[in-house]
């Protein structure tokens, strides 16, 4: 099992020859994205082009509606990849091969190696309860033949609430990957998002078994909190030792996170 981090929310997981990438985005900075009542600024380049990426064999899509999670290329490799698991709202929108999930339903996969995993949607919420910006939905990746295997999660655009901490009663976590970055635009008030650094330990205190791996931190303008914000606060918490960082561009063993 191996980690990639490409940049904003973007992440290539490998399992045992599967090969799994969380929320395209590869297009150049400098883009200006539109949406209905606000624009989107990219100011980073991915650090691997979707060339360099190669086959992708599933897309784990939390959101189809905001460009710093599907942006003009990553939306266009989804016809090229086999199995796209979002929210039910944007598989209709996006067609085939885009399955829709909602929390809790389950999606099984044949592995390279013979076994099996098992991918779990989980709760979102984008935003406070009031003004959520979703759908958006979270996953669980399982190997079912191991227990002993790493089970990692990964967020999608959420904020720290209920229904994030019920994954935490559900399913041993040892590896979380979280989008944080205080996520901000004008429209929403004051409002952040995604996982503030201030939540990311809360979160981290409710998943005793999990170390945290970052991302949707930096590539954005409208990420209202970077690396530093995130140590700072994981520092002043105690719990820096249980978070990781992923170098751009490496693989990296996801044991060697634990």
């Amino acid at each position: 099992m191996k980690m990639t981090y490409i940049g904003g929310p973007t992440a290539l997981i490998e399992i045992a020859g599967l090969r799994i990438l969380t929320d395209p985005t590869f297009d150049p900075p400098g883009g200006e994205y539109q949406a209905a009542a606000y624009s989107l600024f990219k100011t980073q380049d991915p650090a691997i082009t979707r060339a360099s990426v190669g086959h992708v064999d599933v897309v784990l899509l939390s959101h189809d509606h905001h460009f710093d999670n599907l942006d003009t290329s990553g939306r266009a490799m989804l016809s090229d990849v086999a199995t796209v698991l979002t929210t039910q709202a944007g598989a209709e929108r996006l067609g085939a091969p885009t399955r829709g999930l909602v929390p809790w339903q389950t999606h099984e996969l044949a592995l390279p190696d013979g076994g099996t995993l098992r991918i779990t949607a989980t709760p979102a919420r984008h935003g406070p309860v009031d003004g959520d910006r979703g759908p958006v939905i979270g996953f669980v990746l399982q190997r079912l033949e191991d227990p002993s295997s790493e089970t990692i999660y990964v967020s999608g655009d959420t904020v720290w609430y209920d229904g994030v901490a019920e994954v935490a009663r559900r399913f041993p976590v040892t590896v979380a990957v979280l989008n944080m970055g205080a996520a901000h635009v004008a429209v929403a008030g004051p409002s952040h998002l995604t996982f503030t650094a201030t939540e990311g330990v809360e979160f981290t205190r409710a998943f005793p078994t999990a170390i945290v791996v970052p991302l949707h931190y930096e590539g954005w303008a409208h990420f209202s909190e970077s690396r530093r914000e995130i140590d700072d606060a994981f520092r002043a918490s105690g719990l820096d030792a249980r978070l990781r960082w992923l170098q751009p561009g490496a693989a990296t063993p996801i044991a060697s996170l634990a």
